[in-house]
């Protein structure tokens, strides 16, 4: 297959245009929570603690999972939208956000429950009840958050990308003024830090929704409410339980290296030091979630239309942008390595720890990068269930028993850890790579059409069929 140069600099072009938007709406969405802790940490340690403990305990068993569950839709929604059939588009947001919000329930009484599961973990118990009330205030934001997900899904499979940074942007600014008013100027404290991030989330899904409501750009692909989500949907968690476990045993994994961490000789240098790396690597994870959207939209979009040269092109150019992004990453992690430390502590034996750790960091991070362009790859093709098990074996067969016996055993402590992640990545990468290259692109471009197909509906079905009886709609082609 000969690729034309033109062919490749108008690939570039696309992904980039949908990677710099997308990358920059993951920042500003991670920002919401990272300035709530951070005004939350000027009222003293212990609302830190709690707030600190709160928010991951959040991550980990609701916005992660939301987040997952939704990526469903880039394999529906791109390969329609690829298809020309706009209008199912709509339908698979409306069934997506049927499953987010029902998942969202359970995961509310969870969170309402963070005080005795804390507890019942061993956790400090006055760390544990601040953490449990700031969780409960947390609560409203679980469903806009899940509920935005799948509206950002829905417009970035349409190469809708600006509005989205736009909104986002709006919610940011907003979260900072919500938070100094509610922490400073109220009684409400940190708690007010919490309530702030659900009414930042919901003014984000407010005002996209408006804009799907009213754009012209969506006058195709939203055509109102209709009943029609509530069929097929076995069809839809096929896809969306896989995509959440990819994502979510990458993540549990991280959070239980830094659980590890307190169990080693110093716990508080070596949590202090794995939570900077931490924090660091999910700073730079932005970059590669910004372009792992962008070649799943692209991938999706060519299969469901049948295109599957461009698909492959698509697959190439998103491969080597990762490789350039992670050699400048390496190199500026090196290049700082000696004072990236004194952003987070003045602390000399901390700030000499994450230098030394930086190598190790930026390894890592590399790695990391490959994979997500591969995962979206993965996801583009609707090949889910396969990013699921390899991410099983990868993290928890390898990755966590290297980590275990590196750091416990080898007496290599937080560096130890980290490079169990670094042994998870190598695996998880080979095997990546192993099914990309064995991949079909004619026959992924005909699983795709065959997929579309199936889940087609005509697109003047919407609400008014509730008017009509059952067996009437069943016979609207």
């Amino acid at each position: 297959m000969r690729i034309r140069r033109q062919e490749v600099v108008e690939e570039v072009k696309r992904q980039l245009w949908l990677a710099v938007p997308l990358c920059s709406v993951g920042i500003l969405q991670f920002s919401l929570q990272t300035i709530s802790l951070m005004f939350v940490g000027h009222l003293g340690t212990l609302p830190l603690s709690g707030a600190s403990m709160a928010t991951s305990f959040a991550s980990v068993t609701g916005f992660t999972l939301l987040m997952g569950l939704a990526s469903a839709m880039d394999t529906f929604c791109g390969q329609s939208y690829g298809a020309g059939q706009y209008h199912m588009l709509g339908i698979h947001m409306q069934r997506s956000m049927l499953v987010v919000s029902i998942i969202s329930v359970f995961l509310a009484i969870i969170w309402a429950n963070t005080e005795p599961i804390l507890a019942a973990m061993h956790q400090d118990k006055v760390i544990s009840k601040e953490a449990g009330s700031y969780a409960r205030f947390m609560i409203p934001s679980l469903f806009a958050y899940g509920l935005l997900q799948c509206i950002l899904k829905f417009l970035q499979n349409q190469n809708i990308v600006f509005p989205m940074m736009l909104t986002s942007g709006i919610a940011a600014l907003l979260h900072i003024l919500l938070c100094w008013v509610l922490v400073f100027k109220s009684r409400l404290g940190s708690k007010g830090a919490a309530l702030s991030n659900s009414i930042s989330y919901w003014v984000n899904v407010i005002l996209i929704s408006l804009y799907v409501e009213f754009s012209p750009s969506c006058k195709q692909s939203w055509t109102g409410f209709s009943k029609r989500p509530l069929h097929n949907l076995l069809d839809f968690l096929k896809l969306a339980v896989p995509s959440a476990l990819m994502l979510c045993l990458k993540v549990w994994t991280f959070e239980l290296m830094v659980l590890m961490s307190g169990l080693l000789p110093n716990p508080e240098l070596e949590t202090s030091v794995l939570s900077i790396c931490l924090n660091t690597f999910s700073l730079a994870w932005m970059i590669p979630f910004g372009y792992s959207a962008a070649v799943s939209t692209r991938v999706s979009n060519e299969l469901g239309a049948g295109n599957p040269r461009a698909a492959s092109l698509a697959v190439r150019v998103v491969l080597s942008i990762a490789f350039i992004e992670g050699i400048i990453l390496v190199s500026i992690m090196i290049l700082l390595r000696d004072v990236w430390g004194y952003v987070y502590s003045n602390d000399k034996e901390v700030t000499g720890y994450v230098s030394a750790m930086m190598l190790v960091l930026a390894t890592s991070s590399f790695l990391d990068g490959i994979q997500s362009a591969l995962s979206g790859i993965l996801a583009g093709c609707g090949r889910q269930k396969i990013g699921a098990y390899v991410n099983l074996g990868s993290f928890y067969l390898v990755g966590v028993p290297c980590a275990v016996a590196l750091s416990f055993l080898v007496h290599m402590k937080a560096k130890g850890l980290w490079l169990g992640i670094i042994s998870a990545f190598i695996v998880q990468v080979i095997f990546y790579i192993f099914f990309i290259i064995r991949t079909n692109w004619e026959e992924e471009a005909r699983k795709a059409q065959s997929r579309v197909e199936r889940s087609t509906i005509s697109p003047t079905t919407t609400l008014r069929d509730s008017l009509l009886p059952y067996q009437t709609q069943e016979q609207i082609p």
